[in-house]
Protein backbone atom coordinates (compact mmCIF):
# COMPACT_ATOMS: atom_id res chain seq x y z
CA UNK A 1 0.00 0.00 0.00
CA UNK A 2 3.15 2.64 1.02
CA UNK A 3 4.50 2.02 -2.67
CA UNK A 4 1.01 2.54 -4.12
CA UNK A 5 0.75 5.59 -2.22
CA UNK A 6 4.42 6.92 -3.06
CA UNK A 7 4.16 6.37 -6.98
CA UNK A 8 0.88 8.20 -7.39
CA UNK A 9 1.80 11.56 -6.97
CA UNK A 10 5.02 10.71 -9.10
CA UNK A 11 2.19 10.05 -12.06
CA UNK A 12 -0.23 12.62 -11.60
CA UNK A 13 2.66 15.74 -11.41
CA UNK A 14 4.30 14.86 -14.71
CA UNK A 15 3.75 17.68 -17.35
CA UNK A 16 2.18 16.68 -20.81
CA UNK A 17 5.37 15.44 -23.18
CA UNK A 18 4.30 17.75 -26.73
CA UNK A 19 2.83 21.02 -25.85
CA UNK A 20 0.35 22.02 -28.47
CA UNK A 21 1.35 24.96 -31.07
CA UNK A 22 0.67 27.93 -31.05
CA UNK A 23 -1.79 29.00 -33.66
CA UNK A 24 0.04 32.09 -35.30
CA UNK A 25 2.89 29.59 -35.85
CA UNK A 26 0.41 27.32 -38.05
CA UNK A 27 -1.26 30.29 -39.90
CA UNK A 28 2.44 30.79 -40.96
CA UNK A 29 3.16 27.38 -42.64
CA UNK A 30 0.36 27.27 -44.39
CA UNK A 31 0.72 30.72 -45.84
CA UNK A 32 4.07 29.30 -46.54
CA UNK A 33 2.98 26.16 -48.34
CA UNK A 34 0.07 28.21 -50.53
CA UNK A 35 2.83 30.82 -51.03
CA UNK A 36 4.87 27.82 -52.82
CA UNK A 37 1.89 26.26 -54.54
CA UNK A 38 1.12 29.36 -56.22
CA UNK A 39 4.74 30.29 -57.06
CA UNK A 40 4.96 26.85 -58.52
CA UNK A 41 1.80 27.14 -60.90
CA UNK A 42 3.52 30.73 -61.61
CA UNK A 43 6.49 29.05 -62.83
CA UNK A 44 4.55 25.81 -64.87
CA UNK A 45 2.08 27.86 -66.63
CA UNK A 46 5.00 30.85 -67.78
CA UNK A 47 6.96 27.56 -68.92
CA UNK A 48 4.05 26.55 -70.92
CA UNK A 49 3.34 29.60 -71.78
CA UNK A 50 6.85 30.49 -73.58
CA UNK A 51 8.39 27.18 -73.79
CA UNK A 52 6.04 24.43 -73.24
CA UNK A 53 2.95 24.89 -75.39
CA UNK A 54 5.74 24.51 -78.56
CA UNK A 55 6.35 21.03 -78.12
CA UNK A 56 4.32 17.69 -78.61
CA UNK A 57 6.45 14.49 -77.35
CA UNK A 58 5.29 10.41 -77.30
CA UNK A 59 6.93 7.33 -76.48
CA UNK A 60 4.52 5.46 -78.69
CA UNK A 61 6.99 5.66 -82.02
CA UNK A 62 9.27 3.35 -83.39
CA UNK A 63 11.90 3.13 -85.72
CA UNK A 64 10.90 1.60 -89.39
CA UNK A 65 12.82 0.89 -92.66
CA UNK A 66 12.18 -1.14 -96.00
CA UNK A 67 12.48 -4.55 -95.27
CA UNK A 68 13.64 -5.60 -98.84
CA UNK A 69 12.52 -9.22 -99.69
CA UNK A 70 14.39 -11.99 -101.82
CA UNK A 71 12.18 -13.70 -103.38
CA UNK A 72 12.85 -16.14 -106.92
CA UNK A 73 11.59 -14.59 -110.41
CA UNK A 74 11.91 -18.21 -111.46
CA UNK A 75 11.78 -21.91 -109.87
CA UNK A 76 14.44 -23.77 -108.95
CA UNK A 77 16.71 -25.78 -106.53
CA UNK A 78 18.88 -23.78 -104.29
CA UNK A 79 22.10 -24.80 -105.04
CA UNK A 80 24.24 -22.28 -102.31
CA UNK A 81 23.10 -19.49 -100.16
CA UNK A 82 25.93 -16.66 -99.89
CA UNK A 83 24.83 -14.66 -96.53
CA UNK A 84 23.38 -14.97 -93.68
CA UNK A 85 21.23 -13.25 -90.88
CA UNK A 86 23.03 -10.38 -89.92
CA UNK A 87 25.73 -10.27 -92.68
CA UNK A 88 26.34 -7.07 -94.46
CA UNK A 89 25.78 -7.33 -98.67
CA UNK A 90 26.21 -4.96 -101.07
CA UNK A 91 24.56 -3.86 -103.70
CA UNK A 92 24.67 -6.57 -106.69
CA UNK A 93 26.29 -9.08 -104.45
CA UNK A 94 25.17 -12.52 -105.40
CA UNK A 95 22.81 -14.23 -102.49
CA UNK A 96 21.14 -17.21 -103.34
CA UNK A 97 21.95 -19.53 -106.51
CA UNK A 98 19.52 -22.34 -108.36
CA UNK A 99 20.28 -25.01 -110.14
CA UNK A 100 20.38 -23.44 -114.06
CA UNK A 101 20.50 -26.16 -115.89
CA UNK A 102 16.37 -26.63 -117.24
CA UNK A 103 17.22 -22.62 -117.62
CA UNK A 104 20.58 -23.12 -119.55
CA UNK A 105 18.38 -25.67 -121.82
CA UNK A 106 15.90 -23.55 -122.57
CA UNK A 107 17.99 -21.12 -123.70
CA UNK A 108 20.18 -23.19 -126.02
CA UNK A 109 16.94 -23.82 -127.64
CA UNK A 110 15.63 -20.52 -127.79
CA UNK A 111 19.32 -19.86 -129.28
CA UNK A 112 18.97 -22.72 -131.69
CA UNK A 113 15.04 -21.50 -132.96
CA UNK A 114 15.93 -17.68 -133.43
CA UNK A 115 18.85 -18.86 -135.77
CA UNK A 116 16.37 -21.22 -137.71
CA UNK A 117 14.03 -18.47 -138.33
CA UNK A 118 16.57 -15.95 -139.37
CA UNK A 119 17.39 -18.64 -141.65
CA UNK A 120 13.93 -19.22 -143.19
CA UNK A 121 13.21 -15.23 -142.93
CA UNK A 122 16.31 -14.79 -144.90
CA UNK A 123 14.96 -17.60 -147.25
CA UNK A 124 11.90 -15.20 -148.37
CA UNK A 125 13.98 -12.35 -149.32
CA UNK A 126 15.53 -15.12 -151.52
CA UNK A 127 12.12 -16.02 -152.78
CA UNK A 128 11.47 -12.13 -153.67
CA UNK A 129 14.11 -12.29 -156.09
CA UNK A 130 13.69 -15.28 -157.84
CA UNK A 131 10.14 -14.23 -158.04
CA UNK A 132 10.89 -10.78 -159.60
CA UNK A 133 13.19 -12.89 -162.20
CA UNK A 134 10.42 -14.99 -162.86
CA UNK A 135 7.93 -12.36 -163.39
CA UNK A 136 10.82 -10.56 -166.16
CA UNK A 137 11.17 -13.94 -167.80
CA UNK A 138 7.47 -14.85 -168.08
CA UNK A 139 7.21 -10.92 -169.59
CA UNK A 140 9.83 -11.52 -172.42
CA UNK A 141 8.23 -14.85 -173.42
CA UNK A 142 4.50 -13.05 -173.26
CA UNK A 143 6.14 -10.32 -175.86
CA UNK A 144 7.65 -13.03 -177.77
CA UNK A 145 4.52 -14.84 -177.94
CA UNK A 146 2.48 -11.94 -179.22
CA UNK A 147 5.10 -10.95 -181.63
CA UNK A 148 4.59 -14.41 -182.94
CA UNK A 149 0.88 -14.02 -182.96
CA UNK A 150 0.88 -11.17 -184.30
CA UNK A 151 3.24 -12.18 -187.22
CA UNK A 152 1.79 -15.91 -187.86
CA UNK A 153 -2.06 -13.35 -188.18
CA UNK A 154 -1.01 -11.34 -190.42
CA UNK A 155 0.55 -14.64 -192.57
CA UNK A 156 -2.93 -16.02 -192.08
CA UNK A 157 -4.87 -13.27 -193.72
CA UNK A 158 -2.62 -13.79 -196.83
CA UNK A 159 -3.58 -17.74 -196.87
CA UNK A 160 0.24 -18.59 -195.84
CA UNK A 161 -0.47 -20.41 -193.14
CA UNK A 162 -3.19 -22.55 -191.62
CA UNK A 163 -6.16 -21.79 -189.32
CA UNK A 164 -4.94 -24.70 -187.03
CA UNK A 165 -1.13 -23.11 -187.32
CA UNK A 166 -2.81 -19.59 -186.04
CA UNK A 167 -4.69 -21.32 -183.17
CA UNK A 168 -1.72 -23.16 -181.60
CA UNK A 169 -0.10 -19.78 -181.90
CA UNK A 170 -2.77 -18.35 -180.00
CA UNK A 171 -3.13 -21.18 -177.55
CA UNK A 172 0.79 -20.36 -176.82
CA UNK A 173 0.32 -16.53 -176.17
CA UNK A 174 -2.77 -17.57 -173.55
CA UNK A 175 -0.29 -19.58 -172.12
CA UNK A 176 2.48 -16.86 -171.61
CA UNK A 177 -0.06 -14.78 -170.63
CA UNK A 178 -1.40 -17.09 -167.77
CA UNK A 179 2.00 -17.30 -166.76
CA UNK A 180 3.03 -13.96 -166.30
CA UNK A 181 -0.06 -13.28 -164.46
CA UNK A 182 0.85 -16.42 -161.81
CA UNK A 183 4.83 -15.46 -161.71
CA UNK A 184 3.43 -12.21 -160.32
CA UNK A 185 0.55 -13.54 -157.68
CA UNK A 186 3.14 -14.99 -156.21
CA UNK A 187 5.62 -12.74 -156.73
CA UNK A 188 2.87 -10.29 -154.55
CA UNK A 189 2.23 -13.39 -152.21
CA UNK A 190 5.99 -13.74 -150.90
CA UNK A 191 7.04 -9.49 -151.13
CA UNK A 192 3.71 -9.09 -148.75
CA UNK A 193 5.25 -11.63 -146.21
CA UNK A 194 8.63 -9.21 -145.98
CA UNK A 195 7.39 -5.85 -147.11
CA UNK A 196 8.42 -2.63 -145.27
CA UNK A 197 10.74 -5.03 -143.59
CA UNK A 198 14.46 -6.23 -142.21
CA UNK A 199 15.41 -9.45 -141.46
CA UNK A 200 15.90 -8.13 -137.44
CA UNK A 201 12.05 -6.45 -138.02
CA UNK A 202 9.96 -9.26 -139.76
CA UNK A 203 7.35 -10.60 -136.76
CA UNK A 204 8.81 -13.70 -137.27
CA UNK A 205 12.31 -13.02 -135.98
CA UNK A 206 10.94 -10.62 -133.37
CA UNK A 207 8.78 -13.31 -131.99
CA UNK A 208 11.74 -15.76 -131.50
CA UNK A 209 14.06 -12.75 -130.47
CA UNK A 210 10.94 -12.61 -127.67
CA UNK A 211 11.45 -16.07 -126.51
CA UNK A 212 15.36 -15.82 -126.41
CA UNK A 213 14.91 -12.71 -124.25
CA UNK A 214 12.76 -14.33 -121.96
CA UNK A 215 14.60 -17.67 -121.68
CA UNK A 216 17.96 -15.53 -121.62
CA UNK A 217 16.35 -13.70 -118.47
CA UNK A 218 15.17 -16.85 -117.09
CA UNK A 219 18.79 -18.31 -117.22
CA UNK A 220 20.43 -15.01 -115.61
CA UNK A 221 17.18 -14.95 -112.70
CA UNK A 222 18.18 -18.52 -111.79
CA UNK A 223 21.17 -16.29 -109.64
CA UNK A 224 19.29 -13.33 -107.12
CA UNK A 225 21.76 -10.88 -106.39
CA UNK A 226 21.04 -8.39 -103.79
CA UNK A 227 18.95 -5.23 -104.64
CA UNK A 228 20.37 -2.49 -102.59
CA UNK A 229 23.43 -2.62 -99.68
CA UNK A 230 22.29 -3.68 -96.40
CA UNK A 231 22.32 -6.67 -93.85
CA UNK A 232 20.60 -9.58 -93.61
CA UNK A 233 17.11 -10.96 -91.77
CA UNK A 234 15.23 -13.90 -91.84
CA UNK A 235 16.85 -16.44 -93.70
CA UNK A 236 14.55 -19.33 -94.12
CA UNK A 237 15.88 -20.57 -97.45
CA UNK A 238 17.87 -23.74 -97.19
CA UNK A 239 19.94 -25.95 -99.62
CA UNK A 240 18.20 -28.03 -101.96
CA UNK A 241 15.13 -26.78 -100.80
CA UNK A 242 12.90 -26.00 -104.03
CA UNK A 243 11.16 -22.66 -104.63
CA UNK A 244 8.71 -21.39 -106.32
CA UNK A 245 8.59 -17.53 -107.45
CA UNK A 246 7.53 -15.10 -105.09
CA UNK A 247 7.87 -16.89 -102.30
CA UNK A 248 10.58 -14.99 -99.52
CA UNK A 249 13.56 -16.40 -99.17
CA UNK A 250 15.51 -13.76 -96.89
CA UNK A 251 15.21 -10.08 -96.57
CA UNK A 252 17.96 -6.94 -96.95
CA UNK A 253 17.25 -4.15 -94.39
CA UNK A 254 19.36 -1.12 -95.68
CA UNK A 255 19.85 0.66 -92.22
CA UNK A 256 20.77 4.25 -93.92
CA UNK A 257 17.01 4.25 -95.17
CA UNK A 258 14.95 4.31 -92.10
CA UNK A 259 12.78 6.44 -90.03
CA UNK A 260 10.69 6.91 -87.37
CA UNK A 261 7.05 6.26 -87.33
CA UNK A 262 5.20 8.24 -84.26
CA UNK A 263 1.81 7.86 -83.20
CA UNK A 264 0.51 11.36 -81.84
CA UNK A 265 -2.80 12.02 -80.40
CA UNK A 266 -5.24 13.35 -82.40
CA UNK A 267 -5.20 16.62 -80.15
CA UNK A 268 -1.32 16.92 -80.31
CA UNK A 269 -1.97 17.38 -83.97
CA UNK A 270 -3.11 21.10 -84.41
CA UNK A 271 0.28 22.89 -85.01
CA UNK A 272 1.70 20.15 -86.54
CA UNK A 273 3.67 20.97 -89.82
CA UNK A 274 5.57 19.16 -92.34
CA UNK A 275 9.40 20.14 -91.96
CA UNK A 276 9.11 20.55 -88.16
CA UNK A 277 12.19 19.48 -86.67
CA UNK A 278 12.19 16.87 -84.49
CA UNK A 279 14.52 15.60 -81.27
CA UNK A 280 14.44 11.36 -81.30
CA UNK A 281 16.07 9.52 -78.14
CA UNK A 282 16.43 5.65 -78.21
CA UNK A 283 15.73 3.67 -75.85
CA UNK A 284 18.29 1.72 -76.57
CA UNK A 285 21.17 4.51 -75.69
CA UNK A 286 18.95 6.23 -73.36
CA UNK A 287 19.41 9.52 -73.20
CA UNK A 288 23.04 9.80 -74.33
CA UNK A 289 22.49 10.06 -77.53
CA UNK A 290 20.03 12.37 -79.43
CA UNK A 291 18.66 11.97 -82.90
CA UNK A 292 17.47 14.76 -85.19
CA UNK A 293 15.21 14.68 -87.85
CA UNK A 294 11.94 16.68 -89.12
CA UNK A 295 8.47 15.73 -89.75
CA UNK A 296 7.86 14.43 -93.36
CA UNK A 297 4.23 13.58 -93.55
CA UNK A 298 0.86 13.59 -91.21
CA UNK A 299 -0.96 10.24 -91.39
CA UNK A 300 -4.36 10.21 -93.61
CA UNK A 301 -6.11 7.85 -91.58
CA UNK A 302 -5.45 6.12 -88.08
CA UNK A 303 -4.29 2.68 -87.81
CA UNK A 304 -7.91 1.19 -87.15
CA UNK A 305 -9.54 3.68 -89.95
CA UNK A 306 -7.39 0.95 -91.96
CA UNK A 307 -7.17 -2.46 -90.40
CA UNK A 308 -8.99 -5.28 -91.59
CA UNK A 309 -11.86 -5.44 -89.44
CA UNK A 310 -12.68 -1.59 -88.89
CA UNK A 311 -14.11 -0.37 -85.78
CA UNK A 312 -17.95 -0.51 -85.69
CA UNK A 313 -18.89 3.06 -83.41
CA UNK A 314 -22.91 2.56 -84.69
CA UNK A 315 -23.30 0.93 -81.49
CA UNK A 316 -25.17 1.39 -77.96
CA UNK A 317 -22.34 1.22 -75.83
CA UNK A 318 -19.82 3.31 -77.63
CA UNK A 319 -17.41 4.89 -76.11
CA UNK A 320 -14.74 7.70 -77.14
CA UNK A 321 -11.26 7.09 -77.54
CA UNK A 322 -8.68 9.78 -78.39
CA UNK A 323 -7.66 8.00 -81.56
CA UNK A 324 -3.87 8.31 -82.48
CA UNK A 325 -2.46 9.31 -86.12
CA UNK A 326 0.94 8.16 -87.65
CA UNK A 327 3.45 10.76 -88.38
CA UNK A 328 6.62 9.91 -90.34
CA UNK A 329 9.63 11.42 -89.12
CA UNK A 330 13.25 11.52 -91.54
CA UNK A 331 16.31 10.89 -89.45
CA UNK A 332 19.28 13.33 -90.07
CA UNK A 333 22.37 11.20 -90.89
CA UNK A 334 24.02 12.30 -87.58
CA UNK A 335 25.20 9.45 -85.33
CA UNK A 336 23.79 6.60 -87.78
CA UNK A 337 27.07 5.78 -88.39
CA UNK A 338 28.50 5.45 -85.07
CA UNK A 339 25.18 4.53 -83.13
CA UNK A 340 22.69 2.75 -85.71
CA UNK A 341 19.28 1.98 -85.16
CA UNK A 342 17.76 -1.46 -85.70
CA UNK A 343 13.99 -1.95 -86.98
CA UNK A 344 11.15 -1.74 -84.00
CA UNK A 345 13.43 0.08 -81.59
CA UNK A 346 11.42 2.06 -79.25
CA UNK A 347 12.21 5.81 -78.91
CA UNK A 348 10.80 9.11 -77.49
CA UNK A 349 9.43 11.51 -80.11
CA UNK A 350 9.82 15.73 -79.98
CA UNK A 351 8.10 17.91 -82.07
CA UNK A 352 9.35 21.61 -82.28
CA UNK A 353 6.15 23.38 -83.09
CA UNK A 354 7.44 26.86 -83.45
CA UNK A 355 7.60 27.38 -87.26
CA UNK A 356 4.71 26.95 -88.49
CA UNK A 357 4.87 27.93 -92.42
CA UNK A 358 5.02 23.90 -93.63
CA UNK A 359 1.89 22.33 -95.10
CA UNK A 360 -0.26 20.12 -93.15
CA UNK A 361 -0.38 17.39 -96.18
CA UNK A 362 1.78 17.25 -99.04
CA UNK A 363 1.39 19.64 -101.86
CA UNK A 364 3.26 18.30 -104.78
CA UNK A 365 3.77 14.69 -106.19
CA UNK A 366 7.70 13.12 -105.72
CA UNK A 367 9.31 14.07 -109.11
CA UNK A 368 11.77 11.34 -108.47
CA UNK A 369 11.47 7.65 -107.05
CA UNK A 370 11.88 7.54 -103.15
CA UNK A 371 13.77 4.52 -103.13
CA UNK A 372 15.12 2.55 -106.74
CA UNK A 373 17.82 -0.07 -107.86
CA UNK A 374 19.41 -0.87 -111.25
CA UNK A 375 21.26 -4.19 -110.40
CA UNK A 376 18.67 -5.42 -112.79
CA UNK A 377 18.61 -3.10 -115.65
CA UNK A 378 21.84 -4.72 -117.07
CA UNK A 379 20.07 -8.01 -117.89
CA UNK A 380 17.83 -7.20 -120.75
CA UNK A 381 20.92 -5.77 -121.92
CA UNK A 382 23.17 -8.20 -122.34
CA UNK A 383 20.12 -10.24 -123.91
CA UNK A 384 19.82 -7.75 -127.02
CA UNK A 385 23.41 -8.02 -127.20
CA UNK A 386 23.14 -12.15 -127.43
CA UNK A 387 19.68 -11.57 -130.07
CA UNK A 388 21.46 -9.14 -132.46
CA UNK A 389 24.43 -11.40 -132.79
CA UNK A 390 22.63 -14.30 -134.08
CA UNK A 391 20.30 -12.01 -136.04
CA UNK A 392 24.03 -10.57 -137.67
CA UNK A 393 25.55 -14.60 -137.99
CA UNK A 394 22.85 -16.34 -139.87
CA UNK A 395 20.72 -13.15 -141.17
CA UNK A 396 22.98 -9.80 -142.73
CA UNK A 397 26.37 -11.68 -142.66
CA UNK A 398 25.36 -14.82 -144.06
CA UNK A 399 23.74 -13.13 -146.58
CA UNK A 400 26.47 -10.83 -147.45
CA UNK A 401 28.61 -13.70 -148.05
CA UNK A 402 25.63 -15.27 -150.45
CA UNK A 403 25.92 -12.25 -152.29
CA UNK A 404 30.19 -12.30 -152.47
CA UNK A 405 30.38 -15.53 -154.03
CA UNK A 406 27.86 -14.65 -156.37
Amino acid sequence: MAENSTTAPTENNAGPANPPAKPGKRKLLLFILLAVVIAAAIVFGLYYWLHGRFFESTDDAYVTGNLVQITPQVSGTVTAIAADDGDFVKQGQVLVRLDPSDTIVSQETAEANLAKVVRQVRGLYSNVDNYKAMVAASKIQLQRARDDYQRRANLARDGAISQEELSHSRDALTSAETSLTSSQQQLSTTFALVDDTTISSHPDVKVAAAQLRQAYLNNVRSTMVAPVSGYVAKRSVQVGSRVQPGSALMAVVPLDQIWIDANFKETQLVKMRIGQPVEIDADLYGGDITYRGKVESLGVGTGSAFSLLPAQNASGNWIKIVQRLPVRIRLEPDHLDKFPLRIGLSTNVTVNLHNQDGPVLALHPQEQPRYATDVYDHQLVEADKLVARIIHENGEQAMAAGQGKN
